[in-house]
């Protein structure tokens, strides 16, 4: 079982990277470090930080917004920092956000989240690997462009910087279509909304994906998530954990258009995830937060005393994933996370 460290460092108005909390992780045999992007602090940035503080560990976006950049320029930035980190430790983790970001705050259409993400990943393909001038005629994306505004002039490039080791590519997805093209055209999968029944839900939309390209590569990797927390007052924990979910599943999102919402959906609680958004959109959120599950906080995370941790550690990891990213607050949290997955004892290796 691999480990990640997961850094919501996007969440907050200040900028603090914990280089200590990374350096012992490190130390532990963890696998990764994660780091996102909202509309704050970037997700790269942090990564080209720690490039420099760290020796072995993976940098990971969990995610970055495809909307943020073009695939030439996130190409750019994850081969410069790769070159910065000594080669083959970057994992790209692409997400397609909401159109809430999308068209408010990138300035750009919604479109075909599932075109634009396979012309994204293709492109990076072809810049990282570097075989000849990048040509590529997608859907939603072609290089070079002769749309609306061109003069007809650009021309196929291939990069002047050469891949200092390989860079992988993941897709964070729950929705059917997308999540069916990680497992056909990526490295790695980052499930949205994987329960205890993650895999009967989401396993035959990556069987669909891994038949299209000849079966699943022997390292393809799925990545969930656990939250620890040592505390002899669990429903403090869980109620502290609700106003997040609550904003998150209300109200990061149009009606519409909800991720998160429908990630709760996929986990068993879709009547809730209803009324949670009806309470937050008619600005009642005090009763919207109320409204979240103790059942749906509790089913993700390992909340309790060190012994009570350790002891749910099997029952909460759902079946399926090949790697768990870590939230704590505490270093025996993240110590006990590789205790538990052998990540200490292996190295760093497992």
């Amino acid at each position: 079982m691999k480990l990640g460290l997961g850094l919501d460092l996007y969440r907050s108005a200040t900028l603090e990277v914990p280089i200590e909390r990374v350096k012992l992780v490190e130390s532990l045999g963890y696998h990764s470090v994660w780091t996102a992007e909202a509309y704050g602090c970037d997700a790269m940035t942090p990564l080209a930080y720690l490039a420099a503080h760290t020796s072995r560990i993976k940098l990971a976006t969990g995610i970055v917004q495809i909307a943020a950049r073009t695939p030439a320029a996130t190409a750019m930035q994850a081969m410069t920092i790769d070159a910065l980190a000594g080669g083959g430790r970057v994992i790209l983790g692409l997400g397609v956000s909401g159109p809430q970001i999308v068209e408010g705050w990138y300035g750009q259409p919604w479109g075909s989240p599932v075109n634009r993400l396979r012309d994204y990943v293709a492109i990076m393909r072809k810049i990282i690997d570097r075989e000849e001038p990048v040509v590529h005629d997608g859907a939603e994306i072609s290089l070079p462009y002769e749309g609306p505004g061109s003069i007809g002039q650009g021309k196929a490039l291939k990069s002047i910087l050469h891949p200092a080791g390989d860079i992988e590519i993941w897709i964070a997805a729950g929705a059917p279509l997308n999540t069916a093209l990680a497992a056909e055209v990526c490295d790695g999968w980052l499930p949205m909304g994987y329960g205890s029944d993650g895999w009967e839900i989401h396993g035959p939309n990556l069987e669909k994906g891994w038949a299209r390209r000849g079966g699943r590569p022997d390292d393809f990797d799925i990545m969930g998530g656990i939250t620890i927390e040592i505390t002899d007052d669990i429903k403090a924990a869980i109620d502290a954990k609700k106003p997040l979910t609550g904003m998150y599943v209300g109200g990061m999102g149009s009606e519409s258009k909800n991720f998160h919402k429908d990630a709760m959906a996929r986990r068993g609680f879709p009547e809730a995830a209803e009324r949670i958004q009806e309470l937050w959109l008619a600005g009642r959120k005090d009763e919207a937060i109320a409204a979240v599950p103790d059942e749906y906080i509790d089913a993700g995370a390992l909340f309790g005393s060190a012994d009570r941790v350790r002891s749910r550690w099997d029952e909460v990891i759902p079946a399926g994933v090949t790697g768990l990213t870590v939230r704590t607050e505490t270093d025996e949290g993240l110590e006990i996370a590789a205790e538990m997955a052998g990540t200490r004892d292996e190295g760093g290796d497992s």
